[in-house]
């Protein structure tokens, strides 16, 4: 299982110079990836693109990119410059967010979500693959042709935990990306299921992407109840809370690895043994001696 880390965490008080140079610190530590969200004011591709090409082989990847807001046909020419600026690094990563969000503050309806998603993958995977399409959806539709760019195709996963997107995921695209999914629900439902359409559709083993909350620290209690309190949100939408009823925890105060460094290897043993091919931490801490422990452990492991 590859070790990389998740810089969402960075968001919550953005800067592009803080951003990239966490991004330049992942990859003198040699992680494996790097993957940053698409909230708020912060534009994940053009992160990437202002990182650009530093010679190494880290994959930089969307976590993820929302489909309401953005036509893919203008995606994809964003998708490919960045895959150009990065030198071929890219991992875009895409979701359908979730229903208070495209209801509440884009005021979208919210309806059809796997629908959506099918449409959006029909118009963009043709054109950054072969520059063309002509397709008319119920969603999104696009008839016409984009110059390539220099570069392979980017990799595109998406955000799947319901059995119809762990279907499309595994027939349509490179893999799923996690959030508030642990070890028990990656190897009872998420794994056997995408890997289940990967098999049928004749496609390779595809990524199975976690990502949760790491906190190395000799006192967990107070750093649970800091990150159940900030991160609540998460138990109350419905999607995240099948998969946290799957594995038998209230929120990600329980879910986050929190412990020893022995406490938190053993949980990344546990994550690696249920099926998911690559870990991204988001590294937390109470102050810099804790993060410093975090991301010492997160470099052993990797």
């Amino acid at each position: 299982m590859d070790i990389g880390i998740n810089g969402s965490g960075l968001l919550a008080n953005p800067s592009l110079g803080a951003l990239t140079a966490d991004i330049t610190s992942a990859e003198d530590d040699n992680f494996a990836s790097y993957w940053l969200a698409q909230t708020g004011g912060v534009d994940a591709l053009t992160v990437f693109a202002a990182h650009g090409n530093t010679g190494s082989a880290m994959q930089l990847g969307t976590a993820v990119i929302p489909t309401w807001t953005t036509h893919p046909q203008v995606l994809a020419g964003q998708a490919l410059t960045t895959q150009a600026a990065v030198n071929g690094r890219l991992v875009l990563g895409l979701g359908l967010a979730h229903e208070p969000s495209v209801t509440g503050r884009w005021k979208m309806t919210w309806e059809r979500p796997v629908r959506q998603m099918m449409d959006f993958l029909d118009v963009l995977q043709p054109l950054i693959t072969e520059g063309r399409v002509n397709h008319e959806g119920y969603f999104w539709s696009y008839e016409g042709e984009i110059p390539l760019l220099e570069g392979p195709t980017p990799k595109v996963m998406i955000a799947a935990l319901g059995d119809q997107m762990l279907k499309l995921a595994g027939a349509r695209t490179d893999g799923t990306i996690l959030w508030c999914v642990g070890a028990k629900t990656i190897a009872d439902h998420i794994a056997p299921a995408i890997n289940d359409a990967a098999e049928k559709a004749g496609r390779p083993q595809p990524s199975i992407v976690c990502s949760i909350p790491v906190w190395v620290t000799d006192d967990p209690a107070p750093a649970r109840d800091f990150l159940a309190q900030i991160l609540s949100v998460y138990a109350e939408l419905p999607s995240y809370r099948r998969m946290l009823d799957i594995e038998g925890l209230h929120g990600l105060g329980e879910l986050s690895l929190v412990g020893t460094e022995a406490e938190v290897t053993e949980r990344i043993a546990e994550i690696a043994a249920s099926g998911a091919t690559d870990f991204t931490a988001v590294p937390m801490g109470g102050n810099p001696h804790e993060i410093a422990r975090t991301r010492a452990i997160l470099r052993i492991v990797r």
